[in-house]
């Protein structure tokens, strides 16, 4: 059975773009495969973010730690059990004031633990979440994908990178004040190319 995960970051409720596309990523995605499973995850509920507690929280060998560093853990854990359980992650992607929005990035922060998602070795670091497909749905008002303003889509294809996941593709509906409808479709066309 196929795990997807979805990720959602829009602090819109109501009308965002990157929630319609992930919506019709994932709609594609278990037409494909009836059987599969979807974990939701919004960051916009809020992430925490990380601290010296969190740092001495997930570091602590679990039998060590006090009542409050278990609740840090946790929580920290929760994030990357459903990251290690994913076959696909599917990450709707607003863009704000050209990178990421704060909840994806204290999201990513709970999520690089050494030991856990990356670690160290003589030729460099190595990512231990290998094996996952990463579809990603950015949106931006006026910034444009891949561009040298654009400053979210490097950042997330090199932090998943970092972790392991290596298979990433974008699906990407920008500078949508310009030409929204065009872009929009355009984007929902490059989803309805995705191989599911």
């Amino acid at each position: 059975m196929t795990n997807i995960l979805r990720i959602d970051a829009s602090i819109k409720s109501e009308g965002s773009v990157s929630r319609r596309l992930t919506d019709r990523i994932i709609a594609r995605l278990t037409a494909a495969n009836p059987a599969a499973s979807v974990t939701e995850r919004d960051l916009s509920q809020g992430v925490p973010q990380i601290d010296g507690a969190w740092l001495g929280a997930v570091f602590t060998p679990a039998d060590q730690r006090n009542a409050d560093q278990a609740a840090i853990a946790a929580k920290a854990d929760e994030y990357l059990n459903e990251v290690r359980a994913a076959d696909i992650l599917v990450i709707g992607l607003p863009v704000y004031n050209f990178g990421v929005p704060a909840q994806m990035k204290a999201w990513i922060d709970q999520l690089a633990r050494k030991g856990e998602t990356f670690t160290y070795t003589e030729t460099g670091p190595v990512g231990l979440l290998t094996g996952k497909r990463a579809i990603i749905a950015l949106s931006s008002d006026g910034t444009p994908f891949g561009s040298e303003i654009d400053f979210a889509s490097g950042y997330m294809r090199h932090i998943l990178g970092f972790f392991g996941i290596t298979d990433v593709e974008f699906v990407a509906a920008d500078k949508m004040v310009f030409a929204p409808e065009e872009t929009l479709s355009r984007a929902e066309a490059a989803v309805d190319a995705i191989a599911a």
